[in-house]
């Protein structure tokens, strides 16, 4: 990736009469990266992506595409293409007419337009047989393959993506995102892709944007994302996970709630860094946390009763609630699944490497 970025968002807004769906972003995405927006329902992404490429006009800002101001060219005059969701491929139209439109509407030759689209079809793993195939009659996989074909017909210098997957198959679903990872590798565009699919994110991206109510709230790679979230709502976001109040106190230790700390006293605030008088939120992942048994030690120990088991293939999750009422998840292999029985009381440990502490304003 290039030093410079290729696209730079500068104090974006987006205000809808009062409303304001997006609230001075900043961004910077590099040339050739994969970044994925994720976020809930009405946080700003697909605002957000429309922006970018053009649809939608925004309030107040800058965009810059490497040195170029482009937040006032139409969308037909940006060297960017979106993926939909609906594909918004043309039905009764055959797979190469399809892939050859952006072609032919820059008046290229027939036989240039075939070569390419006869390229992009091996690109895309599918074969060149299917030039002469109707779009009806394709799979939704072999859809989406066509939809991806004719966005780089377009040779965008970058690829938007919004929720392409989201309408297919568990299966297919899983495939393709392999796939879609593999062609950014292989075509080195820059794709900015959007999802309410945490597990897309984490499997395809470079880096992941998470968003919630118009701004970003953390954006990074994603285990710094998993292991070091800069909030609550990021660390609930991105999966299970099992926080705590915390409170620094003068000695050098913690003070926490439904938690027992055996940290040595001066070792605890310094490992997590919360100073006397400090509040915060001490995180650990359930797979994480461990069943201790007689003689075992741990730095954190919480006791409770095993309320419930949920097997998930690979893994077993439980569910533990502690003396104070709240709920703890444990997550274990298959292989090393707690052999007790749900009622029973038990005692859960875990160690101050595998937590991290979330000291909110």
């Amino acid at each position: 990736m290039s030093a410079e970025p290729i696209l730079r968002l500068e104090n974006v807004s987006k205000r809808f009469a009062d409303f304001f769906a997006l609230s001075e972003i900043d961004l910077e995405i590099q040339e050739g990266e994969f970044l994925t927006i994720v976020g809930p329902s009405g946080s700003g992404k697909t605002t957000l992506i429309r922006i970018l490429v053009g649809i939608e006009e925004l309030t107040e800002g800058k965009i810059w595409l490497r040195n170029t101001r482009i937040e006032q060219l139409p969308a037909n005059r940006r060297p960017t293409c979106m993926v939909f969701q609906s594909l918004a491929l043309f039905p009764h139209r055959s797979v190469g007419e399809n892939i050859e439109f952006p072609l032919k509407l820059r008046k290229q030759d027939p036989k240039r337009r075939r070569a390419r689209a006869n390229e992009l079809l091996d690109l895309l793993h599918l074969p060149q047989s299917f030039y002469e195939k109707r779009i009806q009659e394709c799979s939704g996989g072999e859809r989406q393959r066509v939809a991806l074909a004719r966005a780089l017909a377009f040779d965008p210098e970058i690829i938007f993506f919004d929720e392409p997957l989201s309408a297919l198959d568990f299966r297919l679903r899983k495939d393709l995102e392999k796939e879609l990872k593999d062609l950014h590798q292989r075509t080195g565009k820059t794709f900015v892709y959007i999802t309410h699919s945490l597990e897309e994110a984490m499997i395809m991206s470079d880096r992941i944007a998470i968003m919630r109510s118009g701004r970003f709230e953390q954006i990074a790679v994603a285990d710094e994302i998993y292991a070091r979230p800069v909030s609550r709502f990021v660390a609930e976001f991105m999966g299970e996970v099992n926080l705590f109040d915390i409170e620094g106190m003068a000695s050098g230790g913690l003070k926490g709630n439904g938690v027992e700390i055996y940290i040595k006293p001066g070792d605890s605030g310094h490992l997590l860094n919360l100073s006397a008088g400090m509040r915060g939120l001490l995180m650990v992942r359930p797979e994480a946390v461990r069943f201790m048994y007689s003689g075992e030690t741990a730095d954190f120990v919480v006791k409770g009763v095993l309320r419930a088991e949920y097997a998930l293939g690979s893994r077993t999750q439980y569910k533990v609630e502690a003396p104070n009422g709240d709920e703890l998840a444990v997550e274990k292999l298959r292989e090393d699944r707690f052999l007790g029985q749900v009622g029973d009381q038990v005692m859960l440990g875990w160690d101050v490497e595998h937590t991290h502490m979330i000291t909110e304003d």
